[in-house]
Parts: C-alpha cells; sequence; structure tokens
C-alpha cells in the first residue's frame, strides 16, 4: 500500500516550541516499521517554523507577520529535514526534501515537474519528506495548512491511504475534553459534521480539526481512505495498520 501520512506540529513539538525529538524519533521507527512491510510512505511533516522559532529565541515577533515566518521557517526546515535525515539513516532509508507551494498544484508545467520528482524518488526507495516553502508562501501563495498540502499530496502520488496525526484521536460527538463527548469511529461518505466540528486551530499550526474533517472528506471522495489519529499515542501508526478495531481514531470511508 501506498500510504501519505501528515505529521501535525503539536505532534512534533513541546509546549515551548522546540522539537520532540523522542516523539519524532518514534514515529521514524514505526514509518521504517511499516516500509519494512512492504508499504510505500510518502511523509508530509510540519515543525519547520515551530523549530526555527525554539531555535531563535531572541526574536520577538507576531508569528503571522509574514518576515518572522520567512525567518523561522528558513532556520527551522534545515533544522527538521537534518534530523530526519539521521534517523531514517539509522535504518538504511535515503530522504529527499521536498518544498512546494500552492501554484505547483495549479500551473501544469510545475505540477508534472513535481510529480515526476515523488514519481522517481519512490521508483529509487527515497521517502520523500514534503513541506510546505514557508520561505516564499506568503498571502495567496499559502496553504490553509499542512492538512491541504497532505491532501493534494495523497491524491497526486495516488495513495491508497492519508493518516493525519493530530495531537487529539479524531472526531469528537462533542469538545474532546468533555468526558460525555465520543470519538467517531466511522464516517460514510455524505455525513455531515457541522454539529460536531470546533473552529479551534491548534497551538503550533495553522491548522484545526475543520481543516482535517475538510481535508479528509475531499480526500475520500476521490477513493483515497483517511484516518485522524493521535500522534503522540505509542505505536499508532503501527496500530492502525494491523489492530485499527481496537485503536482510537476517525476513519473517513471512501
Amino acid at each position: 500500500m501506498r500510504i501519505t501520512i501528515k505529521i501535525g506540529s503539536n505532534v512534533l513539538t513541546r509546549q515551548d516550541g522546540s522539537l520532540d525529538v523522542t516523539r519524532m524519533s518514534a514515529l521514524v521507527d514505526q514509518i521504517a516499521n511499516l516500509r519494512n512491510q512492504g508499504h510505500e510512505v510518502i511523509l508530509v511533516s510540519s515543525g519547520a517554523v515551530a523549530s526555527g522559532r525554539s531555535e531563535l529565541k531572541h526574536i520577538q515577533h507576531d508569528l503571522d507577520s509574514v518576515d518572522q515566518r520567512q525567518l523561522f521557517s528558513a532556520v527551522g526546515q534545515a533544522k527538521l529535514i537534518n534530523r530526519y535525515f539521521e534517523l531514517f539513516k539509522e535504518y538504511g532509508i535515503a530522504v529527499g526534501q521536498v518544498l512546494t507551494t500552492k501554484e505547483n498544484f495549479s500551473d501544469t508545467e510545475h505540477r508534472r515537474n513535481q510529480e515526476n520528482c515523488m514519481k522517481v524518488m519512490l521508483e529509487n526507495d527515497v521517502l520523500p519528506i514534503v513541506n510546505e516553502n514557508d520561505t516564499v508562501s506568503v498571502t495567496e501563495l499559502m496553504f490553509t495548512d499542512n492538512d491541504e498540502l497532505s491532501g493534494l499530496i495523497a491524491r497526486m502520488t495516488q495513495s491508497q491511504m492519508l493518516i493525519i496525526l493530530s495531537n487529539i484521536d479524531g472526531i469528537y460527538t462533542g469538545d474532546p475534553s468533555n468526558p460525555a463527548s465520543q470519538l467517531i469511529r466511522t464516517i460514510e461518505p455524505g455525513k455531515r459534521l457541522d454539529e460536531f466540528i470546533q473552529e479551534k486551530k491548534s497551538s503550533a499550526g495553522r491548522g484545526g480539526m475543520q481543516s482535517k474533517s475538510n481535508v479528509a472528506i475531499q480526500t475520500a471522495s476521490a477513493g483515497i481512505s483517511v484516518i485522524i489519529a493521535n500522534g503522540k499515542r505509542d505505536d499508532i501508526l503501527i496500530k492502525l495498520m494491523n489492530d485499527r478495531e481496537n485503536t482510537p481514531c476517525t476513519e473517513f470511508i471512501c
């Protein structure tokens, strides 16, 4: 199976914005395991801006400012990809960085070039690590968030599954912090989620559950099954593939 895995900023970073290397290492272990089982993996990873922000602690600006976002991304992306390179190297897995913009999915020539890049990497057993190029993606060039990007990548690469890892188990019938709220395990095509979704966005990234559900619905409608799960749970990727019935998650049926 070809699987696109999106890891959100809240999974990869600690409360102070620094990279959670222990969590990152655990997820790399699991991805290596999936590859050993014969699966192809494409990784869409957030965390560059948060990583850069923790590295440049003396800078005091709002995260939304364009100049700060570009600066933090330039520093943080180098730190992030270097960490992935070293962790995957322990398993003999070569990785390649793909920094993209929205233009690459709308312009015919740019789209074709990116498709070819991904195709060549997969054919040569190189694991693509994709992120938005935040150093040049500003205003109208920006994706809504990496949830949107992961859905586009899953469709571009004709993945059979998209796994979106967040810091909660999935979509609930109410506020996840409310004990009365229940996790929705499966969502059939056409099911409306307006009453369940909250607008609150994540603390480290730009997205929220509204974004994730929209992307999941669009991606599932393209014939790709989508799972939203908690990336902070131990061995979450292995459990999703081998014991999904007993693993908390929300699955969008295609």
